[in-house]
């Protein structure tokens, strides 16, 4: 039997990770709505904000909460109803507990299938970025129109240098703003700065977090529905050729390249994102 416990180091951690997310929540200026469901048996905390025929219901990456993603989901929620839902066993505010998926994709992919029964009623475009992307793209679910994996892993192993492995142990070992700014910008375009509120999260999550994902890879077939992949031209993680090369073999999908961006490239161009799933949705009207 898989073990099961807390992602996070002590109680007192867990309190002040969830502490942030509710204040950076309150602190938005967007009217929202805020609340916990039950999927694949875990709590799971969902935002609803925005309004719209179209619901797109998204996920956040490895290591982050939806509540990082708030210039995104101001974006999106421009033209669309959005349902943000934190991933049980990562950092944020649905259930800490660890090794309940036991690292199989499918598990991830039937959490967002519930998620999107309990919270959507019409079609729903769903969009992940990072981890979040290949969670994105293992989901089914009938009310699904078409899908959007923003920098997103599952679809073939990422790279990583000597350069980013460095400065991914000096954020673990040394948890503060600067190690957590230089790994930031190391995920960024050149000359990109990140968001304070980026830099504030990835030092909490340092301290306080041991997150759990999957480095399952998506099943290679072809989807039904429209299907968008996109990353940054300066993706550490997913350079060009890789990424294209991976999306082509797995789902039979051309990957968009966004110039002027790096694995962030959800925080860099909010507005591209969101005018991604607009194209999307154009496709099936």
């Amino acid at each position: 039997m898989q073990q099961v416990t807390s992602i996070y180091r002590t109680a007192a951690g867990r309190d002040r990770i969830r502490r942030w997310c509710e204040e950076q929540l309150t602190a938005w200026p967007v009217p929202h709505d805020r609340r916990v469901i039950r999927a694949q048996a875990e709590d799971t905390h969902v935002v609803s904000v925005g309004a719209g025929p179209v619901t797109v219901v998204f996920v956040a990456g490895d290591r982050f909460s939806s509540t990082a993603y708030l210039p995104l989901l101001t974006a999106l929620a421009q033209r669309y109803r959005v349902v943000a839902a934190d991933i049980p066993g990562q950092p944020g505010l649905s259930s800490d507990e660890a090794g309940t998926a036991g690292g199989r994709l499918t598990w991830y992919g039937s959490w967002l299938g519930e998620v999107i029964e309990k919270t959507t009623a019409g079609p729903v475009v769903v969009l992940g970025h990072s981890f979040g992307g290949a969670v994105t793209l293992a989901a089914d679910h009938p009310r699904i129109r078409g899908k959007v994996a923003v920098s997103p892993g599952g679809l073939c192993r990422l790279r990583i240098t000597p350069r980013v492995l460095l400065a991914f142990l000096a954020w673990l070992v040394r948890p503060r703003a600067a190690s957590s700014r230089r790994l930031l910008r190391i995920l960024s375009a050149p000359g990109q700065e990140p968001r304070a509120e980026l830099v504030e999260w990835m030092t909490l999550v340092a301290r306080h977090a041991r997150p759990v994902s999957s480095d399952d890879l998506v099943p290679a077939a072809a989807h039904t529905m429209p299907v968008v992949v996109a990353s940054g031209h300066h993706d550490v993680f997913l350079p060009p050729e890789r990424l294209r090369a991976g999306a082509r073999q797995r789902i039979h999908v051309d990957a968009d390249i966004v110039p002027a961006a790096g694995h962030l490239v959800t925080d860099e161009h909010p507005d591209l994102i969101a005018a991604l799933v607009a194209r999307l949705e154009d496709q099936w009207r």
